[in-house]
């Protein structure tokens, strides 16, 4: 198959059976946002989750967080991985949120990866999440379903490689949502060790079915 008619037929595939894109993250508004993306870096949104409320009500808005230690900060979100790397980041967005963008969360990537904590990556979820904006997040799952399903070259060994190529053939009203269909579809479906090719509705176009079939029938 083309590479052009698979993107055609994965994305009817995502548009039929998971029509509602969204973080599964809990917030509120802009700023609960790009905290609770900043945090959820290799770790679970179930976990994110578990943290916020508490972390929200003593520190509401980028001013309260900007008056904040890191130590401070670290005491309610210690369970979260690299809890003290993630502190720094945010007492450092916050006041950078208060001291150069009125206290208010920017809308492009420029801006967004100024931001301590905020890279591509996270930057892209605010920008499609937040603003509505046509960005492509790649993390580790839309990585690995990229590949597995043959989406892009095996040459793109990059988080900004695969959003190129996936780009290139994702039309515009359809890239922010892809980025949930991937990470959806590799959370659920396509697992990293053992994904659940007899219950997904693109095995029968998948290239990496095989290899997997094949090693779940050595290790029965």
């Amino acid at each position: 198959m083309k590479r052009k008619d698979l993107f055609q037929h994965v994305l009817e595939y995502y548009r039929q059976h998971l029509p509602a894109t969204e973080t599964e993250l809990n917030y509120r508004n802009n700023f609960e946002l790009l905290v609770a993306v900043v945090l959820s870096a290799q770790c679970t949104d179930k976990r994110i989750n578990m943290v916020t409320p508490a972390l929200f009500e003593a520190y509401p808005t980028p001013a309260a967080m900007a008056e904040a230690t890191a130590d401070d900060l670290l005491h309610y979100i210690q369970s979260v991985s690299y809890p003290n790397n993630k502190a720094q980041h945010l007492a450092g967005l916050s006041r950078r949120l208060v001291s150069d963008f009125a206290g208010e969360v920017p809308s492009t990537l420029e801006e967004l990866t100024r931001l301590p904590g905020v890279g591509r990556k996270t930057a892209n979820v605010i920008q499609a999440v937040a603003f509505k904006k046509a960005a492509l997040a790649v993390d580790t799952h839309v990585f690995r379903v990229s590949h597995r399903l043959g989406l892009v070259p095996k040459r793109c060994t990059t988080p900004y490689s695969v959003e190129m190529a996936l780009r290139r053939y994702i039309p515009e009203e359809d890239v922010a949502a892809s980025h949930y269909w991937l990470l959806l579809h590799g959370r659920y479906t396509c697992t990293a060790r053992k994904p659940h090719c007899k219950t997904c509705g693109l095995a029968d176009i998948c290239p990496s079915r095989s290899e997997y079939d094949k090693s779940a029938t050595t290790t029965m």
